[in-house]
Parts: C-alpha cells; structure tokens; sequence
C-alpha cells in the first residue's frame, strides 16, 4: 500500500471521479456523450472513442488534484496512456490517485441482490495493477430489497475478495450500492450498516477499506463507518440521480465524498469546443467538491 496515498484517500480534501465505465455502461455513455451508437461499428472502436472522451476529462485543465482526489479506471483505461504516460502514472504525476475497476458484472438477480459475477481473471489483473501503480481496486454489487440473506451475500463476497486484493497490497473500494429506487431503502441500509460493520471487525488493524455507498434515506446515516478505523474514506455515488440532485443529497451528509460518475459527465459533449467542454466540467467539478466539503 502507497502509504502517501493513503494518506490522501483519508484525510484528504475533495472527491472520487468515477471513469470506469464497462462494456455494458460505455455505449449509454457515448450516446449521453453525443455519438450514436450506429457510428461505430465494433467494440474495439466503441472503447476507443470512450478513452477519447476519459482522456479528454483527464486532460482539462480543471481536472486537478486540487478538487479530485481519486480517478476510478476502466481496465482498458489502465492498460492505456493519457498525456503519452500510461494513465496511471499520468495520474500519479498529478496528484491524483489511480484506482481500477475489476468486476466482472452482476450475475442474474437472487434473494433481492445481485452479485458479482465470479471474477475469473481476478489474480492476473492485480497483478498488472500493482504494476501499472495503482493504488487501489473497485468492484461492485446491486441490494434491490432489504432482505437479510442476499445483504449478507453481498457483504461476505465483497469482504472475501477484498482479503484477496488487500493480499497483493492493494486497497480495495467496496461497493454494495443499494438501488435508489428499491421500495424498502432505509431498512436494507440498516442492514448492510450493521452487516458491514460485523465484517470490519474481522480485517486485520493493518489492512483498512474504502467504501462506496449509496446516499443515505437519513442523513449521516453511515457516520459511524466513516469514524471506523479500518475505513479510509467512505464515498458515495450518484445512483442515477441527476447532478443537481446528487449533489443536495450528498450535501446534507458530513465526511461523505462525491464517486460520481454519470453526474460528473453530465452536459458534456463531443461537439463541444475544447473551451466550452472545460467549462461545463469545470462547473461540474465545483458543484460537487462543494457538496463534498460540507
């Protein structure tokens, strides 16, 4: 574990942007992004034009480590260079801390959740993130319902395969997002609070966690997790909220960072100039370091 990014990811001042779009997320991406999806007609050339975009939000002048403190990456983006460095050192030499996604998606949907799928090329893949100096992973699971058994699933799968990745000296971001719309939020957020804190107890004193969370029905609601020892930081993300919504609801949570994804991207485009794409993020990013800072 990079121990001065540690420290950054705990006690430092602003936010987690999300850019880790997957092969199921990236086409819904460029479309909102302004390119249709009868354009391209392969994936290679869908996640070529989706590193066009990331590496153009990487590369704006606003996007500084003086307001975003993390970037989660897309594998391909990982393996991939920005700024003619391999993005993760891009990152590093900025200030930002390089984070990679390594899910493999939700497998079919049973007790009220969806895990992960098994994540078969997990070993081979920390192996190259430790390489390509990332500092941490990020993997995440879906709560529909509050019901109790497919909560301890999640919680027991995201824990055991954070021992794995904490093994190779990574640390991992846990990501149990409950659904924003599940018609019982508040109690399967009371359930994965008391579940996720049971699991923490069992991590050795050493090997901390990030954790993202969807915003909770109550405000402060996870207090006590962002207080925990073994927690570096907890971040929140924005869930299919819009910007303007996400960002009063995460406003109203002390110690909670924005990991936005959709709503840091929204109202860019690819038609826009260099100029007015600037300012549009710019603005973007202001909103949501403030709703972070409360």
């Amino acid at each position: 574990m990079n121990t001065e990014q540690a420290a950054r990811m705990n006690t430092g001042v602003g936010f987690v942007a999300a850019l880790d779009q997957s092969g199921g997320s990236t086409g819904g991406a460029l479309k909102r992004y302004g390119i249709d999806p009868a354009s391209y007609g392969s994936d290679e050339r869908m996640f070529d034009l989706m590193h066009q975009m990331r590496a153009r939000v990487m590369t704006a002048e606003c996007f500084t480590s003086d307001r975003i403190l993390a970037a989660i990456l897309f594998e391909q983006t990982m393996d991939r260079t920005v700024g003619g460095q391999l993005t993760g050192d891009y990152l590093t030499a900025r200030g930002i801390v390089p984070i990679v996604k390594v899910d493999q998606g939700l497998a079919a949907e049973e007790d009220g959740v969806q895990l992960m799928r098994p994540l078969t090329k997990l070993e081979p893949l920390l192996t190259r993130a430790v390489e390509r100096t990332m500092f941490g992973t990020k993997m995440r699971s879906v709560i529909k319902a509050a019901n109790p058994a497919g909560i301890q699933a999640i919680v027991d799968q995201q824990f055991a395969v954070g021992r794995q990745i904490l093994a190779h000296g990574l640390v991992p971001i846990l990501e149990p997002e409950i659904d924003i719309h599940a018609p019982d939020k508040a109690e399967a957020e009371n359930v994965l609070k008391a579940d996720v804190l049971a699991a923490l107890d069992g991590l050795p004193t050493d090997q901390p966690v990030i954790l993202k969370l969807s915003i909770p029905t109550v405000p402060d609601f996870y207090t006590d997790l962002i207080e925990h020892p073994l927690v570096l930081r907890v971040v929140a993300l924005s869930g299919g909220y819009s910007q303007s919504e996400a960002c009063r609801l995460l406003a109203e949570n002390h110690g909670l960072s924005a990991s936005f994804s959709r709503a840091l991207l929204e109202g860019l485009a690819v038609q826009q100039s260099d100029a007015a794409f600037n300012a549009v993020l710019a603005t973007s990013i202001e909103r949501i370091y403030a709703a972070s800072t409360t």
